[in-house]
C-alpha cells in the first residue's frame, strides 16, 4: 500500500499565553494524497492556518508526526528545514506579501536566489511562471501599479516558480472582488489539474470550495466533517457581477 504524500498522526500544536494553554490543533490524523486539491474550512481559531503553517515548516508541532513525501519534517534542523521548504513548498498569502520596492519580475525571482541557478536559468523560470499566471505583460510593474487581482497573480507566480511539490494558499481570494476571485480560483484549479500540483487552501468562502476536489472542516483543532466533491461546475461557483 502506497503512502499518502502528507501523513499527519496525532498532530498537535499548543501555545502558552499567560496562564492559559491554547491548543489550535488537537491530535489531528489526516492523509493528503499527491495531486489533491483540498479546501480547509472552519471558524476563526479552528486550527486551519496553524495546520497550513505546520505543513509549510513555518511552525513545528508540539506532539505527533508530520511526514511529507516520506520525510518527518518535524525532526529536521532549522537549516535543513529551510532548504526543504525552499524547493518543496510554495505559499500563497491572502495579502500577497509582495516587496513594494521590487518589480513583479523581481518579486517572483526572490525564491530562486536561494538556489544555485544562473541568471539565465532564473530568467527562464520567472518568465514561464509569469506566463502561466497571465501577468507577463506586467513584469516591470511595481505592486502599487497593479490591481489586487494582478498582485495575487504575481504572488501565485512566486509560489510556483521553484516548481514545488505542494502549494499552500491562505485565504487566496479573501481580499479580492468577485471577478478577480473567480480568475484566481480558476488559475489554482489549472495548477492542480494541468500541472498536477498538490494544493491545500484555507478559506472562509464556501463558494471557493467548489473548485477543490475535497473539503475538510476543522473545529477547535479537530476534524469534524469530510466532504469529497464528485462533480461540480466551478465556473458557476463565484458569481461575477458587473
Amino acid at each position: 500500500m502506497s503512502m499518502a504524500l502528507i501523513e499527519c498522526r496525532a498532530l498537535t500544536r499548543r501555545y502558552t499565553k499567560g496562564e492559559n494553554t491554547i491548543t489550535p490543533l488537537d491530535a489531528l490524523d489526516l492523509d493528503i494524497e499527491a495531486g489533491e486539491f483540498l479546501a480547509l474550512m472552519g471558524p476563526s481559531g479552528s486550527g486551519k492556518t496553524t495546520l497550513l503553517n505546520l505543513l509549510a515548516g513555518i511552525d513545528r508541532p508540539t506532539e505527533g508526526t508530520l511526514n511529507i513525501d516520506g520525510l518527518d519534517i518535524a525532526t529536521l534542523s532549522r537549516s535543513k528545514l529551510a532548504a526543504w521548504r525552499s524547493h518543496a513548498v510554495g505559499y500563497i498569502f491572502q495579502l500577497y506579501n509582495l516587496v513594494p520596492v521590487l518589480t513583479a519580475y523581481e518579486n517572483v525571482e526572490l525564491p530562486l536566489l536561494l538556489h544555485k541557478l544562473s541568471r539565465k536559468e532564473r530568467y527562464q523560470r520567472v518568465s514561464l511562471a509569469l506566463e502561466l499566471v497571465d501577468i507577463a505583460d506586467r513584469h516591470d510593474h511595481y505592486p502599487r501599479q497593479l490591481s489586487g487581482g494582478q498582485e495575487q497573480r504575481v504572488a501565485i507566480a512566486r509560489a510556483i516558480v521553484t516548481d514545488p511539490t505542494i502549494i499552500l494558499a491562505d485565504e487566496p481570494t479573501g481580499d479580492l472582488d468577485k471577478k478577480s476571485a473567480l480568475n484566481v480560483m480558476e488559475l489554482l484549479q489549472r495548477l492542480n489539474q494541468e500541472l498536477g500540483k498538490t494544493l491545500i487552501m484555507v478559506t472562509h468562502d464556501p463558494k471557493t470550495t467548489d473548485f477543490a476536489r475535497k473539503t475538510l472542516h476543522l473545529e477547535k483543532g479537530r476534524l469534524v466533517e469530510e466532504h469529497a466533491l464528485e462533480s461540480h461546475t466551478p465556473s458557476d461557483a463565484i458569481a461575477v457581477t458587473g
